[in-house]
């Protein structure tokens, strides 16, 4: 949206650029309510499949685009192709994962769109030089470079274990955790520990009802938490002001002094090159510094220096000062590379972890539906306020990231070193504590004597310390 070319075809206004920017999240958004039955009843690579096929329609409508509403509709589409592989790429990547690799698949999977994002931007600046519409036609085309990469290589990655074992398919889930695990070997103690907790987590959740429909995520004290902190993820990272840099850079920099159009598409260029960097150090450090402490330090780092660019670009957003304005863009790479650091990495990364299987599809749809609607809140209102209110906003955005680190401190859990179901059972303990003080205080107040013991199920039984822990073992082979 830097190219003059693409401005002066289109002849968009502001309200028309801000709703073109944001049209993509609405139609992430309004596919979201379908992809979690999709994903249930089809599969995670069959989710995967329908996300490709819808981004090549919509790619193919905004390539040969002839006005802006026709570029629109493409956007739309492409938005729902991207909005399904949202949901079912980071619940395949949680699902087939080994533990100990699980934080560098999930926390690479949105680590890459910085790549992309480097990749767009070369692109546009060597077609920017074109003079014709295909300045602005030819990245449109390479966005369908990474859907044709996922639909060679899909025929040759595996089913999610954990869905086929719901299917009733577990010889089948036995073989991909032997090839996940062990290099094929079924009877590895690994493999089987693993399976067996499959088995005794999916079994559980299934003989409970209120995991079964859509009203799962509310029924019970451990799946509102679940679902809580999978939206908090989705509301406090995008409206962290990332997508400030993201969609409305050039805005940024020339109230920063950077005019230039040339000059913004360089800066464009190395600002992707340096938060793929960041997010990627924070990926490779995601289980040695723990979920939390991540989310924490990246957050509080980033708001810092969005005050900072809000102060400078308030002092001398006007001024021809070259330093001043070298100070204000190299704070904004800061603010950047701080937010990429650890939201990125964690955007995907936390909210697969803290659902259970049950709720993992339909939990993943609310996220993203969530996820995309505060994406198209943010890239909607932020062109009016930076032009209502100036430097004011980066402030007003600022203080918002200071809630969010104030709630990720006080409510979030640890997931770090922990395998999906011992995630699980530790949701299940806690909620069986809470109950257990309940019924306690209740049993002091009314002066009881009768000793209340609360039984509840963790499904797991992984070893530790020589006892076991959760459901008892359930069989290590597969029924035919």
């Amino acid at each position: 949206m830097i190219l003059p070319s693409f401005s002066d075809y289109m002849k968009f206004s502001t309200a028309t650029l801000a709703t073109c920017a944001a049209i993509m999240w609405i139609g992430g958004a309004a596919i979201a309510p379908f992809g979690g039955p999709i994903l249930d009843r089809y599969g995670r690579k069959k989710g995967i499949l329908g996300a490709v096929v819808i981004t090549f329609v919509g790619v193919a409508l905004q390539t040969s685009a002839q006005n802006g509403a026709m570029f629109m509709v493409g956007r739309i589409i492409v938005g729902m192709g991207v909005g399904l592989g949202s949901i079912a790429c980071p619940t395949y990547a949680s699902e087939i994962a080994p533990t100990k690799y699980r934080a560098f698949m999930l926390g690479f999977y949105y680590d890459l769109w910085y790549f992309g994002g480097m990749v767009a931007a070369l692109i546009t600046y060597g077609s920017a030089q074109i003079e014709s519409t295909w300045s602005w036609r030819l990245p449109s085309v390479f966005q369908a470079i990474p859907s044709i990469l996922c639909l060679v290589l899909l025929p040759f990655i595996p089913e999610s274990p954990r869905w086929l074992v719901s299917q009733g398919k577990e010889e089948q889930a036995l073989k991909v955790l032997a090839i996940t695990l062990s290099n094929g070997d079924t009877s590895d103690s690994q493999v089987l520990t693993a399976y067996n907790q499959i088995l005794a987590s999916i079994a559980y959740q299934k003989e409970n009802p209120a995991s079964q429909s859509w009203l799962a995520v509310t029924k019970t004290p451990s799946n509102r938490k679940r679902t809580v902190l999978a939206i908090s993820v989705a509301i406090i990272g995008n409206l962290s002001g990332s997508a400030i840099a993201s969609y409305w850079l050039g805005s940024m920099l020339s109230r920063a002094g950077v005019t230039d159009t040339y000059s913004q598409l360089q800066i464009n260029v190395a600002l992707n090159v340096w938060c793929l960097a960041c997010a990627g150090a924070g990926t490779f450090l995601a289980d040695t510094i723990g979920r939390k402490p991540l989310a924490i330090g990246s957050l509080t780092f980033a708001f810092i220096f969005l005050y900072l660019v809000g102060a400078l670009t308030k002092l001398y957003g006007s001024s021809t000062d070259t330093s001043a304005v070298y100070g204000t863009v190299a704070c904004i790479f800061l603010f950047q590379g701080g937010y990429s650091f650890g939201w990125t990495t964690l955007l995907v990364m936390y909210p697969p972890e803290v659902l259970s299987f049950s709720l993992r599809a339909n939990g993943m749809a609310i996220y993203t539906f969530v996820s995309y609607a505060a994406c198209v809140f943010a890239i909607f209102i932020m062109p009016f306020a930076l032009e209502s209110i100036g430097w004011k906003f980066y402030m007003v955005n600022a203080s918002w990231d200071v809630l969010g680190v104030a709630f990720v401190a006080i409510c979030w859990v640890e997931t770090s070193k922990r395998s999906l179901e011992e995630i699980d059972e530790m949701f299940e303990v806690e909620m069986r504590h809470s109950t257990e003080n309940i019924i306690q205080a209740v049993d002091i107040e009314d002066d009881k004597t009768s000793c209340v013991q609360v039984h509840t199920m963790c499904p797991s039984n992984e070893i530790r310390g020589g006892e076991k822990t959760g459901v008892p073992e359930t069989v290590a082979k597969p029924q035919d």
